[in-house]
């Protein structure tokens, strides 16, 4: 039985014409040679340097890539339609290297549970401005709390899934494909989860205080994180992240490499299928010789079970390369604001991805500095000649209610590249 709920003729009108301007763009030449240029970066062939700008985490009122007006009635079809005017707008006028595929994209209806306890948190700023963030860890004691926990309990709502899938279809048969294409978590990193419970001093005090209760708590951690991908995979709800999927801390899936070739393997998806991310921004304040004993063993074993990994965010990575170095199947490392370039190009070399993350302070100022855009810019380009190298444009949340400092950004970066012939 169809359960799919109608959408308004004249909004499935609107939509439709939308989707079809989506299709002539996927279509484009630039779309195809920026899906080449991503897989040859990953392949270690590349010809260009990759640029990425983020919009998302932007909280001024005006705001990049951002439409405007929406003509749709429906809630759902304007959020829909607001998508679509969003990858409108990302290609013809942030002119990144981001690519529009031709498909529309649903995700299942999955649920997981807490680990029977649930931090109070207190959060400052409002809509628009991001303020301080404190909250009350539920675990006080690790030796007398620890029981307090219950590993996570999963559940998919088929039916629902179903439903939302069929809706799309009805909406856009016949233009665009409406495929699968979920996203369950961000990170592996099993330190952002250890925090919320214990609270970051806790974190940082235990590895002196109480080194086998913080050990209980990491495995504890690592094996629940495991059971949930094992859960995943045999549900078959794991989809790939292999074309224009946001994976690692920024960074776009394209890769030859996944899925992995294994004869008479079925349909399934399975872990060693996929990119995952792992970092530890958490541990910045902790030596090298400490996050190798609490942290890394337990990334260690979740990474043995992906295809490709993508390790760090904001971490300074440099403290800890000679640790990381170790993990299998790393692809593509953070550099963060705050890493020793030059010494992570020395590092990297050619058989990892560079993947700069300039600090975004630089376009979010009162007055937008293009000369230090530009040298800062230029500082990476010198320090990663010869590095598969991409720079990613992130963890911005103003631009001073300038949008078009983005683009700007975009096109100040190809225009260095140029210049420096990378």
């Amino acid at each position: 039985m169809d359960t799919a709920i109608e959408t308004p003729r004249s909004d499935k009108d609107i939509l439709r014409r939308l989707a079809e301007r989506k299709l002539v763009i996927a279509d484009d030449p630039i779309n195809e040679e920026r899906r080449a240029a991503w897989r040859a970066l990953d392949s270690g062939n590349n010809s260009r340097v990759m640029v990425l700008a983020e919009h998302g985490g932007i909280r001024d009122e005006r705001k990049p890539c951002f439409p405007s007006v929406l003509d749709c009635t429906d809630e759902w079809a304007r959020r829909v339609e607001a998508d679509l005017r969003r990858e409108i707008l990302l290609f013809e006028e942030l002119r990144d290297d981001h690519v529009i595929e031709p498909a529309m994209n649903v995700g299942s209806v999955v649920k997981t549970s807490n680990f029977g306890v649930e931090a109070v948190v207190h959060q400052g700023g409002d809509e628009t401005h991001m303020g301080s963030r404190s909250w009350e860890p539920p675990i006080k004691d690790l030796d007398a709390d620890l029981d307090k926990l219950s590993p996570r309990t999963f559940s998919v709502d088929r039916a629902a899934t179903l439903a939302k899938q069929q809706r799309m279809e009805n909406v856009f048969g016949g233009i665009l494909p409406v495929r699968i294409r979920n996203r369950h978590y961000w990170t592996m990193g099993l330190t952002w989860q250890a925090i919320d419970l214990i609270g970051l001093e806790s974190l940082m005090l235990s590895m002196y205080d109480n080194p086998d209760g913080l050990h209980s708590l990491m495995k504890f951690l690592r094996d629940d994180n495991l059971v949930f991908s094992r859960w995943l995979e045999e549900q078959e709800l794991y989809s790939l992240n292999n074309e224009n999927d946001y994976i690692g801390s920024g960074s776009m899936g394209y890769t030859a490499d996944l899925p992995q070739d294994r004869p008479q393997s079925g349909t399934k998806i399975c872990e060693q299928d996929l990119w995952v991310l792992l970092e530890s921004q958490e541990t910045v304040g902790v030596g090298p010789g400490q996050f190798e004993e609490f942290v890394f063993p337990y990334q260690l074993d979740i990474a043995e079970h992906f295809g490709k990994i993508y390790y760090g965010c904001c971490e300074p990575i440099n403290t800890r390369w000679h640790i990381l170095r170790k993990i299998p199947n790393l692809a593509r490392v953070s550099v963060s604001p705050w890493a020793d370039q030059n010494f992570m190009a020395e590092a990297l070399g050619r058989d990892y991805v560079f993947s700069r993350k300039p600090n975004p302070a630089l376009i979010s100022t009162g007055k937008c500095d293009e000369d230090a855009i530009r040298a800062d810019l230029r500082e990476t380009l010198e320090a990663a000649q010869g590095n598969r190298l991409e720079i990613i444009m992130k963890d911005v949340h103003t631009l001073n209610n300038e949008p078009e400092r983005l683009a700007r950004w975009v096109q100040i970066a190809r225009e260095e590249i140029d210049a420096i012939g990378q």
